[in-house]
């Protein structure tokens, strides 16, 4: 029994043992046992001890036995594949290691899948997360994302038509406009895209070319004309310092608006009432602004006028003054160039006598004094054009005589209101025809930002010096 267990037999007594041997015969009983229960508790996997340094070796197998080739048929070998890995199905797929068995230790090749159970929690606490997360998505992007961006994007759009409302015409091309879009565009906030300052930079922009404006149109008489719109298209005649003057102090919403040209004017007669020529209060050189009466023909109506008249005179809604302009003039700043009076006030008659007289007791003194005038205007004009006469006393006779007598009038507060002055009025050339065409309907009033010395005088005696 003991030779079978250390594998000796009665053959090998016989002859010699051909076989190598792995181990020493020599070994011990006891390490052979030990041998065999360490195999048969670790299978084929055999772990060696750190310790134990000692190489054993396997008992190698006996070749097999060849088999007999085939010479009559060539068969050609099939490429074997690699083996693959079986990939897991369903949640697997996505999830790697899901689904593969897991040891004790955490690594593959020991303890079991997970339960089907617990998979379909997974995957449906999965589910339920995406959905979460879609939801949420899809509620900030309409409820707070797209509005934001709605409003971003509607300020920006305020700002760039605000862009294209003061660069146009001559300041199309500024390079500052591209600037203030590239600011606009690259704006995060509504805020910022309401900060960026459009109107200074334009400002700046219209000022200096409209200064360029004036020095290149400015007429031999050194002044410019000024068009706008105000419901219709109005003209202005003023001096250059007067110009530059408006410029300076106007924004780009109205220099943008505003074109200076070369004055093209021509002189206009026309015969007014007193009423029509601003009372007939108006000399030489004065700036006077052209209104069109919507209630036609403006005159003077006796006190006893019947009910029918004032009816007819009055205005109809179709005939208001926002229709031809509303409050603005029709032509600003015309120029008075010479004003004639009706030949009626020519005729001069006048007497003046002053009386004294003084009684103390018996003494008794009396004086008197006598001052006459009789002048017809019409003949001494014709006497001094005969140059019959001294030029320099006529001269001191005559002029401003039509002035002055309006002026006594209003110092008086007695006038002539029947009175009629034909007056030589400076205006554009385009508005000729409206100025003679509506002749009998027009209304010329002086502003007082350029009034008369006159008016000045009295609203300084009214108002102060301040």
């Amino acid at each position: 029994m003991l030779d079978k267990i250390l594998g000796k037999n009665d053959k090998d007594k016989s002859g010699p043992v051909l076989q190598k041997k792995d181990k020493d015969t020599g070994m011990d009983v006891s390490d052979r046992i030990k041998n065999m229960v360490s195999k048969a508790t670790n299978g084929s996997k055999m772990n060696g001890n750190e310790d134990d340094k000692e190489v054993k070796r396997k008992i190698p197998r006996p070749m097999p036995k060849p088999r007999p080739r085939e010479v009559g048929k060539a068969r050609l070998k099939s490429p074997q594949k690699p083996p693959q890995d079986k990939k897991p199905d369903g949640l697997g797929s996505i999830i790697p290691r899901f689904g593969r068995k897991t040891g004790t230790a955490g690594r593959p090749g020991g303890g079991g899948r997970i339960p089907d159970e617990d998979q379909r929690t997974l995957v449906g606490a999965l589910v339920f997360f995406l959905i979460i997360v879609v939801l949420v998505g899809a509620g900030y992007y309409f409820f707070v994302y797209s509005p934001y961006q709605g409003t971003l994007n509607d300020a920006k759009q305020t700002k760039i038509n605000e862009v294209n409302t003061y660069y146009k015409g001559p300041l199309a091309t500024d390079p500052q406009s591209q600037t203030l879009l590239a600011e606009i565009d690259s704006a995060v906030t509504p805020n910022q895209a309401s900060a960026v300052d459009v109107i200074g930079p334009a400002t700046i922009s219209w000022r200096a070319y409209q200064n360029q404006q004036i020095n290149n149109q400015k007429d031999a008489y050194g002044r410019v004309q000024i068009s706008y719109n105000a419901g219709t298209q109005k003209n202005l005649i003023i001096k250059v310092s007067n110009a530059q003057l408006v410029v300076n102090q106007a924004d780009a919403s109205v220099l943008s608006n505003m074109v200076i040209t070369t004055p093209d004017t021509v002189a206009v007669p026309i015969i007014l009432t007193r009423l029509q020529a601003a009372g007939g209060l108006i000399n030489v050189g004065d700036a006077v602004d052209i209104y069109l009466n919507a209630n036609g023909t403006t005159q003077v109506q006796p006190t006893n006028q019947t009910n029918q008249t004032n009816q007819t005179n009055q205005t109809s809604p179709s005939s208001t003054g926002a229709s031809n302009g509303g409050n603005t003039p029709q032509v600003s700043g015309a120029t008075v160039l010479a004003i004639l009076r009706a030949q009626d006030s020519g005729t001069i008659a006048a007497n003046l006598t002053t009386a004294q007289s003084i009684a103390a007791g018996q003494l008794a003194s009396s004086s008197s004094r006598s001052q006459s005038s009789t002048t017809d205007v019409e003949q001494l004009l014709r006497a001094a054009s005969s140059n019959t006469w001294d030029q320099a006393t006529i001269s001191s006779l005559l002029t401003s005589y039509g002035w002055r007598l309006s002026d006594f009038e209003r110092a008086s507060n007695l006038g002539d209101l029947n009175a009629q002055y034909m007056v030589i009025l400076e205006v554009p050339r385009e508005n000729t025809m409206f100025v003679i065409q509506n002749m009998n309907s027009l209304q010329l009033v002086v502003p007082t930002q350029s009034a008369p010395t006159w008016m000045i005088t009295e609203l300084h005696q009214i108002y102060g010096t301040g």
